[in-house]
C-alpha cells in the first residue's frame, strides 16, 4: 500500500485472549501496515479469569532494542501500553528518542485501571512512572480513570462537566503529551457517554458522543488506540480519528454483545471486513 508503515507496538502479549499486543497485530496488519512488536510482559491470559501467570519482559526488552539499534531498524508510529516498571519507562523513552523524526507518531495508552480503581499490581509508584513517561507521546489515550490518577483530580468522580473534563486534559497536556484523549468520560450535563479530547496542534478541545453498550470485553482500549492510530496514520485530524474509532468500536461491540464468553476480549479477526468498510 501506498501509505503503508513500518509501526512499532509496545505492550503485553497474551497467550490466552483477544487484548494487548493480540488484539492490536491483526487490525493494523489488516490496515495495510508492516506491524512489528515489543512484548513489555508475557501474560497466560486476562486477569478476569482469576488466575494467571506474568513473565516480566525487561532484559529481553533491553536486550532487543540495543540489536535493533546495531541494525538500525527504523519505525514511522510507535504505540505503548502496559508497562511493567520504572525501567521499561527508561527504556522506551531512550528508544523513542532514538526514532525522533519530524514526521514519527507516537500514541500512548497509560494502562494502570477503571472504574474508579487501580488494576491489581498498579500502584502509586505505577501512576509516577506513566506521569514520567506521557511526556513522549505525540497522543495519549487514558480512560477516565487513568486519566483522573494521572492529574490528581476528581479521583473516582464517574461523571464530569464539561469545564472539569478541559481541567483533566489540560492536567494531562502539562506532563508534555501534545494531544490528550479521554476514551471513557460521562457528561454530568446531559449523562451521555462520550469521548473528551484536546488536540494540540490546532488547540482544539472537542467531545465525541457514543452509544453505550452494556457489555464489558477486556481489550477494547487496545483496539480503540489501533484504530486511532490507524485513522491518524490516513491522514485524518485528531477528531476525526476518534470519531472512526469510535464508531467501528461501537459496531464491533454491538456484533460480539451476545456471546457466551467476553473474558477473551472480542475476536477482532472475524470483523477484519468490517473494520475494511
Amino acid at each position: 500500500m501506498e501509505n503503508s508503515k513500518n509501526i512499532l507496538i509496545i505492550g503485553d502479549m497474551p497467550g490466552y485472549g483477544k487484548m494487548g499486543l493480540a488484539g492490536m497485530l491483526p487490525i493494523l496488519s489488516n490496515m495495510g501496515h508492516s506491524v512489528y512488536n515489543l512484548p513489555t510482559a508475557l501474560v497466560s491470559n486476562n486477569f478476569d479469569y482469576g488466575r494467571f501467570s506474568v513473565l516480566d519482559a525487561t532484559g529481553y526488552m533491553r536486550e532487543t532494542i540495543q540489536v535493533w539499534r546495531t541494525l538500525g531498524f527504523q519505525f514511522d508510529c510507535i504505540t505503548t501500553g502496559f508497562l511493567a516498571s520504572a525501567a521499561q519507562v527508561d527504556l522506551l523513552r531512550d528508544l523513542i528518542d532514538g526514532q525522533r523524526k519530524k514526521d514519527l507518531l507516537v500514541v500512548t495508552d497509560p494502562i494502570m485501571g477503571d472504574g474508579g480503581r487501580l488494576y491489581n499490581g498498579s500502584t502509586q509508584e505505577t501512576v509516577e512512572n506513566m506521569r514520567r513517561f506521557i511526556g513522549a507521546a505525540d497522543v495519549i489515550v487514558p480512560n477516565l480513570t487513568e486519566g483522573e490518577f494521572l492529574t490528581g483530580l476528581y479521583c473516582g468522580e464517574e461523571l464530569l462537566g464539561w469545564e472539569e473534563a478541559r481541567r483533566v486534559l489540560d492536567g494531562l497536556a502539562a506532563y508534555g503529551p501534545r494531544s490528550a484523549v479521554i476514551t471513557s468520560g460521562r457528561e454530568r450535563e446531559t449523562g451521555r457517554h462520550v469521548v473528551w479530547g484536546f488536540d494540540g496542534g490546532t488547540g482544539e478541545y472537542f467531545t465525541v458522543p457514543y452509544r453505550f453498550i452494556k457489555a464489558h470485553f477486556p481489550g477494547t482500549g487496545d483496539i480503540f488506540t489501533s484504530l486511532l492510530t490507524g485513522e491518524l496514520l490516513k491522514g485524518r485530524s485528531l477528531p476525526q480519528g476518534v470519531r472512526r474509532a469510535v464508531d467501528l468500536l461501537e459496531r464491533l461491540i454491538f456484533l460480539e454483545q451476545d456471546v457466551a464468553e467476553r473474558n477473551n476480549g472480542i475476536r477482532v479477526e472475524k470483523y477484519l471486513s468490517v473494520l475494511s468498510e
